[in-house]
């Protein structure tokens, strides 16, 4: 099989990747160490409590993505992606300073100011990381790419969250330094970044978000095969939307792991994730094989039911440590599962952004890849309703996992027919493989 990353050294993809990997890093040690701080603290805001300020930053993160996704979009598209980057990644520096700010004098408006801005800046660097793939990569190299996006995304966001929680422990000094060592080294890494012209400098900005972004939508659903990417794309952030918010629950009250428990199946997804996305890149041997798709939506089905079924039953007595939940061999198969879910779920999304990339037209892939970030956030929006909605008539979250798991099935087949493409080439990845040189 050919190597697939050779590329991954080269100044045209390690500058971006670099850049990706610790934006996404420092977004999520900035968002769970203000939750920790915010829980343990009993910080409080405007009236609302620590449990209720809580829900608002996981809201505060993602509306930058409704109100300003087509704006970035467009802006991805005036001007040189390079330039963007390192303007957006300048600006992340600054915004640690307000960070800095709200840890040292323990200030929940100071520190949700700064998640919104954090949202923000990962708004505007969404669609430029995923459209300047196409103008940095060869054509055979594309989904290689998305694959080592996708491990390194999931990757930061597991290192993040476990930083933020741990070192937000230790002090205000600690965790301030390195979101500012993190957001200065981002910058640093995206001055090496080449050149990537802008594909419509002509295109005009306007402050009309809400006419803006139902333009922009109605545009990319004018595009069969962008439509179906997005489709897909979202609702993979829906099933791991789903997965990871109940996940300190499931450990807690189905598993009986304390919290080093629930952090080694955190790593364990996510874990799984990067390395789907790797291996999915390799098998195909530098084509979209959207046939893979199909393979990772199967793994999501069986392993979901399987995770379920494995941890039915709530736990009895008290919480297990993470030595006394590894000795016990019955465990085994939730690992397993949880690990195997995340894999296919690398599958199933790195075929569908390669897919995005090549379906948008050049002077529209920015604005598709913002279309798909405001759809990515409705959807997550939507995990969270359909959650609350099925725990309030059942209080076994097993049950919720298995739903999602099933009706994963359901989302696929509306995927397939959509997309007819998607069942056309089912097999044509395992063809292709039988035949490459060994």
């Amino acid at each position: 099989m050919q190597a697939s990353f050779s590329f991954f050294s080269t100044r045209r993809f390690l500058p971006l990747f670099s850049t990706q990997f610790l934006g996404a890093f420092n977004d999520n040690l900035l968002k769970t160490a203000i939750v920790v701080m915010i829980s343990y603290q009993g910080l409080s805001m405007a009236g609302l409590g620590p449990a209720m300020l809580v829900n608002v930053c996981a809201g505060v993160f993602i509306l930058p993505y409704f109100l300003f996704s087509a704006s970035a979009g467009k802006l991805s598209e005036k001007i040189d992606k390079a330039v963007l980057a390192r303007a957006i990644k300048l600006a992340e520096i600054l915004i640690m300073v307000l960070a800095a700010a709200g840890f040292w004098h323990a200030s929940a408006p100071l520190l949700i100011g700064a998640l919104f801005l954090m949202g923000v800046h990962s708004t505007f660097f969404g669609p430029l990381k995923y459209s300047v793939l196409p103008q940095y990569l060869k054509e055979r190299e594309l989904v290689g790419g998305n694959g080592l996006i996708e491990m390194g995304t999931f990757l930061a966001i597991l290192l993040g969250q476990i930083g933020g929680s741990v070192l937000i422990q230790h002090g205000h000094l600690t965790i301030t330094l390195l979101l500012s060592a993190v957001a200065i080294a981002g910058y640093a890494a995206s001055r090496a970044m080449p050149p990537a012209p802008p594909a419509s400098p002509e295109i005009r900005l306007s402050f009309n978000i809400a006419d803006d972004t139902a333009t922009l939508v109605s545009r990319a659903w004018r595009m069969r095969d962008v439509r179906a990417a997005i489709l897909g794309i979202s609702w993979f952030w829906l099933m791991g939307s789903v997965y990871t918010t109940q996940l300190p629950t499931f450990t807690r009250l189905n598993l009986g792991g304390d919290a080093d428990v629930y952090t080694l199946m955190l790593a364990l997804f996510s874990l799984g994730i990067g390395l789907g996305s790797v291996v999915c890149a390799k098998l195909s041997q530098g084509r979209l094989q959207l046939g893979l798709v199909l393979v990772g939506s199967a793994g999501m089905s069986v392993f979901g039911l399987d995770l379920a079924l494995a941890a039915y039953t709530p736990h009895q007595g008290p919480l297990l440590t993470l030595g006394e939940y590894l000795m016990q061999p019955g465990h085994v198969r939730e690992m397993a599962a949880l690990t195997l879910l995340g894999f296919f779920g690398g599958f199933f999304t790195v075929p569908l952004y390669t897919w995005l990339q090549t379906a948008s037209p050049d002077d529209f892939r920015s604005q598709a890849i913002a279309v798909n970030n405001i759809v990515n956030g409705l959807y997550m929006v939507l995990a969270a309703a359909l959650s609350v909605a099925v725990l309030a008539l059942t209080d076994n979250i097993a049950l919720l996992l298995a739903g999602a798991a099933v009706l994963n099935l359901l989302a696929s087949l509306h995927l397939v027919a959509c997309a007819p493409r998607i069942w056309q080439e089912r097999i044509a990845w395992f063809t292709a493989l039988k035949r490459a040189p060994r």
